[in-house]
């Protein structure tokens, strides 16, 4: 056989291997990743971890639900590699990460419509308008009843929940909706996890509370969503702006140490990748797609 045929041989037989040559290189990668935060973004991630799981046996990808205040206090101490976030990150958290010598990069991955429900038996309140809703959860709010709001509403008492002062919905929600974060009254029914809330609301035919849009979606049966103005929460109206002032982008924050990583760039990557197509079976709204490619182009800063 001819030298040059010889060489031809070769190259295909190793071309033809590539793939699994490559997929044996990727199976061996090994080591954990730390991701705390956000309910709100929690399913997203959580799909995308299940799938590459999948692709990945040999690493770990571990997920906590502190609320996004809650994960950025373990982030800006180096306890986490990543923090899913409903909201950007506050000034007073910027200080803290260079106080720390914490770089990273914030990476929206979805559109999410913060979503006010009440009981599937309740017949008055399915329209409200933002003023309304300050009327019943800001700080200084003298609302005790329904008909404390119209008079021609039920003379019954508001049964409220809603998140925690640690979650970024809370800090959206108070700042959209009463005009300073954390403004908000004391007196309602607090958790990180959003199926108490819904359990709550389901539960009480004179009940409200707010949380992701996709908690709603997946618990539609068992609520309805308060529309704002004549406007629901639907994936057009969150992603073309009509609902508002609660539509908002969610996102992922990756530190440079943790991207330092083979095995959280690689999940990362993978993230990014799958987002547009997970992003909507978990109920929420995917980014476009250069929307996509600017995000992975951020991540390239922290390879320097």
């Amino acid at each position: 056989m001819k030298k040059s045929l010889k060489l031809l041989l070769t190259g295909v037989i190793l071309t033809s291997l590539l793939p699994s040559l490559s997929a044996n290189a990727q199976a061996k990668l090994r080591g954990k990743v730390s991701i705390d935060g956000s309910s709100t973004v929690f399913p997203i991630t959580e799909a995308i971890a299940e799938e590459y799981r999948a692709v990945q046996p040999r690493v770990r990808v571990n997920i906590g639900v502190s609320g996004t205040g809650g994960g950025f206090k373990k982030f800006l101490v180096k306890e986490t590699d990543i923090n899913n976030a409903s909201r950007n990150i506050k000034d007073k958290e910027v200080k803290k990460a260079k106080k720390n010598g914490i770089s990273y990069v914030e990476v929206p991955v979805a559109y999410d419509g913060l979503t006010v429900v009440i009981n599937k038996e309740n017949s008055w309140a399915s329209n409200l308008t933002p003023a309304q809703l300050k009327m019943i959860w800001d700080r200084d709010s003298k609302v005790k009843k329904w008909s404390d709001i119209d008079s021609s509403w039920p003379a019954k008492k508001i049964k409220l929940y809603g998140p925690g002062t640690d979650s970024g919905t809370f800090d959206y929600f108070t700042k959209a909706i009463n005009g300073k974060s954390g403004r908000s009254r004391a007196n309602y029914t607090k958790s990180e996890d959003d199926n108490v809330l819904v359990k709550g609301v389901a539960g009480d035919k004179y009940a409200m509370g707010y949380f992701g849009y996709a908690y709603y979606k997946e618990n539609s049966k068992k609520l309805q969503s308060v529309a704002i103005n004549n406007v629901k929460p639907t994936e057009v109206t969150i992603n073309n702006g009509s609902y508002k002032p609660l539509s908002r982008p969610i996102f992922i924050y990756v530190s440079k140490d943790g991207y330092k990583k083979p095995e959280v760039k690689s999940f990362v990557g993978f993230y990014l990748e799958k987002a547009k197509e997970i992003v909507g079976d978990v109920g929420y709204i995917a980014l476009k797609d250069i929307e996509y490619k600017k995000a992975k182009e951020s991540l390239k800063t922290l390879e320097k």
